[in-house]
């Protein structure tokens, strides 16, 4: 019998459960700490084309929606004629995964009966690809660390011992980057497991109608909400630091009927540095603040994706050529929501937020024992901060809060766990909130040092220190962000450094832009703020014009 409407409509929502599943086994079984800790990775289901069916919520946006596009290549590279039960197949290839080589992303068909009908699919970030390791100094991708090609990992059901091998010996961290390929492939069998329990409870032998009732109903009602915008052009640009040279960032949206285009001409080209942005990451993070903020409804699927056509010139640091170096494409890439938020702004005011720290500040701590000839282990240590975010038309902007990537924050304690440093300051950054009607987030202050008899490199991959987020509608800039010693030494917003056994590390991180004239804040607000310790006295007198009961 074939099933109803209704009956699609449960099997829909009960795909979220499964492909929930399939990231909480990868979370559970993942060596990388930024995969555990901060939920830094994608899951999803496919169908036979390669289409996005469903995602997990837990998942960053790049991650998703790039990978949404990765499973299209990888039918082609395999070849329908050799897709096998049992198989699974991987590549971190920037170009043809999610950005960059240390996401590694794993697709593994599904079976029923002997008959193929989807794929299930994952991606996380792995602590070492080998090369010059997590940072932007690279001149070329080949100096990044190992490039995999789309390969099997397994056919039918047998490890490909000769890729493992390649894999543990270009690595630092052979262990945690091997165990995470394994991770990834239980991730998707655990899908798998949990479809196939599904599809027997439902009666059903395949996915293709269930599929194209998904895709049927969300690209109506991602085209719906479309067209209740109203039609125009709408530019905004924006200014961010780049490495050798400021970049500029610029957008043009082009709203027709229930058809919405992002155009990035105008944007700077590449730099000589691993911050270009391939563009399979431009257009999911470009997607993903148009969905947001038009159609947040309509659960994430290649139909609901879809309807925003996202450009940019070839050859431009948002659309980076091989072999450009892409290791931090992140930097850039996270900024682009707000640069698309902006002209979004012009077409539906009070709607989107102000500019935010929105790069995540991840530093890569390489620690090294004073003492070669020591049995003290090196370690390399992956951490995950984030700045504040941008007030929202009616409401404060969120501190220390990813956003757009949407990870979590990992802890101290995880972080100290796996390597030789001490985090001996980690709090709210006072006065770095834009200022505003609604406050931008706070940002925060880190401070790191080495245990006994190490010392460590880190790399540094900052924005938002020469190019504070812009604040909306009469709202104040946040605060810029700020890498240093302790004694006051400033240092490089990017590339690799050294902190000395006796030294610290302290990184200030970023706020968010406000919101609106300040002087028409709330006056408990500004009260409350101040008694926090979110404000200081004299941004409250200079910024809100607040005189504590003589106001």
């Amino acid at each position: 019998m074939t099933p109803s409407a209704i009956d699609y409509q449960i099997m829909w929502n009960r795909l979220i459960a499964v492909v929930e599943e399939q990231a909480t086994t990868l979370i559970r079984t993942a060596f990388s700490t930024s995969v555990r800790e901060a939920g830094d990775l994608s899951a999803g289901l496919f169908d036979r084309q390669g289409r996005m069916m469903a995602q997990a919520v837990t998942g960053t946006p790049g991650h998703v929606n790039a990978m949404a596009e990765s499973v299209g290549h990888f039918i082609v590279e395999i070849g329908a004629q050799n897709i096998h039960e049992g198989d699974v197949y991987l590549t971190n290839d920037p170009w043809k995964g999610t950005g960059h080589l240390h996401d590694i992303t794993v697709v593994s068909p599904v079976f029923r009966n002997g008959l193929h009908v989807g794929f299930f699919a994952c991606t996380a970030h792995v602590v070492d690809v080998g090369g010059r390791g997590f940072g932007p100094d690279a001149g070329e991708v080949y100096e990044e660390g190992l490039l995999i090609p789309i390969s099997k990992f397994a056919e039918r059901g047998e490890v490909n011992r000769f890729l493992i091998q390649i894999v543990r010996a270009n690595v630092r961290t052979p262990d945690q980057t091997v165990g995470d390929m394994y991770s990834l492939a239980a991730c998707n069998a655990a899908g798998d497991r949990r479809l196939q329990s599904m599809m027997d409870e439902f009666g059903i032998g395949d996915l293709d109608g269930l599929s194209e009732f998904i895709m049927e109903a969300s690209a109506k009602a991602t085209r719906a909400a479309i067209a209740k915008l109203p039609d125009g052009t709408w530019t905004n640009a924006m200014t961010v630091d780049g490495f050798e040279k400021p970049v500029e960032l610029v957008v043009t949206l082009d709203k027709s009927g229930d058809r919405m285009t992002a155009d990035f001409a105008g944007t700077s080209g590449m730099s000589a540095f691993g911050v270009n942005v391939p563009e399979v990451y431009t257009r999911a993070y470009a997607c993903y603040a148009l969905k947001c903020a038009i159609a947040p409804e309509v659960p994430n699927n290649a139909a609901s994706l879809a309807p925003f056509e996202i450009t940019a010139p070839e050859g431009s640091i948002l659309a980076a050529k091989r072999p450009a170096p892409v290791s931090v494409r992140h930097v850039i890439g996270h900024l682009v929501p707000d640069v698309v938020l902006g002209a979004l702004h012009e077409a539906v005011p009070r709607t989107v937020p102000a500019e935010g720290a929105s790069a995540l500040w991840n530093i890569q701590i390489s620690a090294r024992p004073l003492d070669p000839a020591s049995n003290l282990p090196p370690a390399e240590i992956l951490m995950f901060n984030s700045g504040g975010t941008g007030a929202r038309p009616n409401s404060d902007g969120l501190s220390a809060t990813a956003f757009p990537s949407g990870v979590s924050t990992m802890s101290v304690e995880a972080t100290e766990h796996v390597g030789p440093i001490t985090v001996w300051r980690k709090d709210l950054r006072e006065d770095s909130g834009g200022a505003g009607e609604t406050r931008g987030g706070l940002g925060q202050v880190i401070e790191i040092g080495a245990r006994e008899g190490y010392e460590f490199w880190f790399n540094a991959m900052f924005d938002r220190v020469d190019h504070p987020a812009r604040g909306r509608d009469g709202g104040g800039t946040g605060a810029p962000g700020r890498v240093e010693r302790t004694d006051g030494t400033r240092l490089k917003s990017k590339g690799r450094q050294k902190i000395a056994a006796d030294q610290r590390l302290r990184l200030c991180l970023p706020g968010g832009g406000g919101y609106g004239d300040p002087r028409n804040r709330d006056r408990a607000a500004v009260a409350a703020d101040l008694e926090a310790g979110k404000i200081s006295a004299e941004a409250a007198r200079q910024d809100y014009g607040y005189e504590g009961d003589k106001t």
